[in-house]
This record gives structure tokens, sequence and C-alpha cells, in this order.
């Protein structure tokens, strides 16, 4: 009999930490859910899973990306789909200022619908955005999405305005406006009556002098009108819509609204123009996982602006129906337009939502191979872990009869 090895609790000692080493993996699979908790459990298991999750990871969020081309797509169509309301709209009040059976004031009537339907369909197209982004305006010449440009419009009005001088309110680049104060020739002598009028004078723009007539002594507002209008050079009204309406009219092309304002106590008209037509804007959405030309999907919406579909300066005025008749076409061409754009936007949902459920069938599957490389298999690892408390219950008893073995040998020494 030995002691000064005790190779039997030398052996024990060692087979129980095998076996407590093998249970604290087991329970770390048991605990985490994983059987590759670090590279040392399985090298290349861990490189092919990771490379797995990578292409999941970015398949999930390319099916987000696809998504929120969804959405942008349905923001688009619904703005699209109150444009071709209005335009539905055009179309009638063109029909009905098309009729013999209206005189000119009845189109004047008509047409200032029409400058209002024109004019809300032009904001409509410049206000409507997703997270930011501009859909109905286009692109300018550097790629800009959502920038305007007026050098069309302010080339054709802003030097007309000019002649206003001292009165001009300088052209704004960014919003598209210019204006004229309005001055007040009270008492100014009438040329043919020898009367008088009270008023306002909005001043010469462009070859025209706007006047309006508030008042006349010795004679009528209308006589004083007329008076004032045999002058030559001048276009007067007994009201300021009126008058806002003419200098719409003489401008329909670029102006868009005019409207009347107060800074302080002095009045000023204001013009706001149409934008310049713009490229269509491009969105590219990324739907894969890899950086390849063939994971984007590229969607391209038409500036649908007023300029953009050819209303701008539309008209159904006047005291024949030519101008309304004409306008027919106009309206009917934009209205195509716009359904053509729309047919696109469907189809590129369609494709999209197509696109989603491939997505998201590949992220399943590649989700489930990775799953088998990586996660544990609880039954099995719970038979194991099972196992090894076993083993180290025995190791443990093992242990403890192997240092009690050479408690006997006190026996021989007394």
């Amino acid at each position: 009999m030995i002691v000064k090895h005790n190779l039997t609790a030398m052996n024990s000692n060692r087979m129980l930490g095998l076996t407590t080493a093998s249970q604290a993996k087991a329970t770390e699979k048991l605990s985490s859910g994983y059987k590759i908790n670090r590279a040392a459990d399985d090298a290349a298991g861990l490189a092919i899973s990771e490379k797995m999750r990578k292409q999941i990871r970015g398949l999930t969020q390319a099916s987000l990306n696809a998504q929120d081309g969804i959405s942008a797509v349905q923001t688009a169509d619904g703005a699209l789909n109150e444009v071709h309301d209005m335009i539905q709209r055009l179309t009638e009040l063109s029909v009905k200022a098309a009729n013999g059976t209206l005189s000119e004031t009845d189109r004047d009537a008509v047409q200032n619908e029409v400058d209002q339907l024109v004019a809300e369909i032009d904001r409509v197209s410049t206000t409507t955005k997703f997270n930011e982004t501009h859909l109905l305006r286009g692109t300018n010449a550097n790629g800009s999405a959502g920038v305007l440009t007026y050098s069309d419009a302010k080339t054709a009005i802003d030097s007309d305005f000019q002649n206003a001088t001292p009165n001009y309110v300088t052209f704004n680049d960014t919003t598209g406006t210019v204006g004229v104060k309005v001055v007040s020739p009270s008492g100014k002598n009438l040329t043919t009556t020898g009367a008088t009028f009270t008023g306002k004078d909005v001043g010469p723009i462009g070859s025209t002098t706007y006047v309006l007539v508030d008042s006349a002594s010795g004679v009528s507002v209308k006589e004083a009108i007329k008076d004032l209008e045999a002058q030559g050079g001048i276009k007067a009204f007994s009201s300021m819509s009126e008058l806002t309406s003419a200098i719409k009219a003489a401008y329909g092309e670029n102006i868009r609204a005019v409207t009347t304002y107060l800074d302080g106590k002095d009045l000023y008209i204001k013009a706001e123009t149409f934008a310049n037509l713009n490229s269509p804007i491009d969105l590219s959405l990324h739907v894969g996982a890899d950086s390849t030309d063939d994971n984007k999907i590229y969607m391209n919406i038409s500036q649908l602006s007023a300029r953009g579909l050819g209303l701008n300066g539309l008209t159904v005025s006047g005291d024949n129906a030519d101008a309304a008749t004409a306008a027919i076409d106009v309206v009917a061409d934009a209205l195509q337009r716009v359904s053509n754009q729309r047919a696109s936007l469907g189809a590129i949902q369609n494709r999209l939502e197509h696109t989603i459920a491939n997505l998201d069938n590949i992220v399943e599957n590649t989700t489930s191979a990775e799953a088998s490389i990586r996660d544990t298999d609880m039954a099995t690892q719970m038979v194991e872990y099972s196992n090894n408390q076993i083993l180290a219950q025995a190791g443990q008893a093992m242990l403890a009869q192997a240092n009690q073995a050479t408690s006997g040998v006190m026996s021989l020494l007394q």
C-alpha cells in the first residue's frame, strides 16, 4: 500500500474534471440556445452561419426598403387620385364653356374655377412628399430632387413688372413670386367727361396700366371705366378681384395665382409663378443584401405640376367657344399623362409586393438553415446534460472513496 501518490483519486479527479467541463458546456448551450457560442465550438460552422446571418439581416432590411417603396408609391398615387378628380372637373368645365349658350360673363365665371383648380393641381404637385422627399415635382438640372427654379417665368414677366417702378417688388427666386405696390390716384381727372374718379392705380405692368375705380364724381363707375380705357393702355375695373383676374389672364402661362396682401398700411398685389418643367425624379429602391445593380428597383415619377401637365394658362373664357373647345383636348392630354403615371406606379407596387414575398421566403429558409447549424438541439443536449450530471455525481462519489482508501494505512502505523 502506497500513500505518496493516490492514483485512484487522481484518476477519479481527472475524469470528474472532464465530466464537469462537458457539463459546463452543456449548461451553456442549454441556457444560450446556441450550440456554437464561440469559434472553438465549431470553427467552420461559425463561419458558415455568420455568412447566413449577414444575408438574413440584409434581406430583412431589403424587405423593409421595399415596403417603404410601397408607402411612397401609395402616397404619390393618393395625391394623383385627387389630381385625377380635379382634371375630370376641368373636363366638365371645358365642355360646359364650349357650349354656345354661355355668355362671355358666364365663361369668365367658369374661368375662375378653372384657375383655382389648376392652381391646386400645381400646389399638390409641389408639396406632396414622403419622408421629406418630394414626389411629384421632379428634379432640376443638377439632380436635386424637389428643388424648383423659376427662370422661365422670371424672364417672361419680371421685366414687365419692373415697369411699375418704384412700386415694383423684387422677384423672389426661392418662392417664384413678384409683386407691385398699389397707389391711390384719388381725384384724377377723366379725359372725356371732365369729371374725376377715386380708386387705386397698380401702375404699368408691361404696356398696360391697371386701375381700380372705387367711385366717380359726376359720372357712374361704368362711365368712368369706359372713359379711362378710351385713353389707351389702361384697363379699368370696379373690383380688385376683376383686376387681379385680368393680370392672371394676361400672364396665364407663367402666373399660377394673383393675390393681394397688406404690408402695414400699404396694399400690394403678389403674383405666384409656375415653376420650370423639371426632369422626372428617379427613386432607386435597394431590395437585396448585396451591392449589385440587379438588387435595385428604379421608380421614375414625372413632374406632374400644372406646367408638367400642360395645364398652365388653360383658358376657357372669351366671347366665343373657341378657347374652351381647344381646352378640351389640353385637359384630355393631361388626364392621359396622369393615368399613365398612376398605371406605372400601380405596376411598381405590384412588383414590390412580389419582391417582399420573395425576400421574406428567402429569409425564412435561410434562417432555418442557419438555425440547424447554430441552434441547440434542446432534446439531445438535455440527454447529454443529464448523462454528465449522473457521471459527475458518480465521479464525486468515487473521488470520495478513493480519498478514504489510504486511511487504512494508519492501522499499520499503530
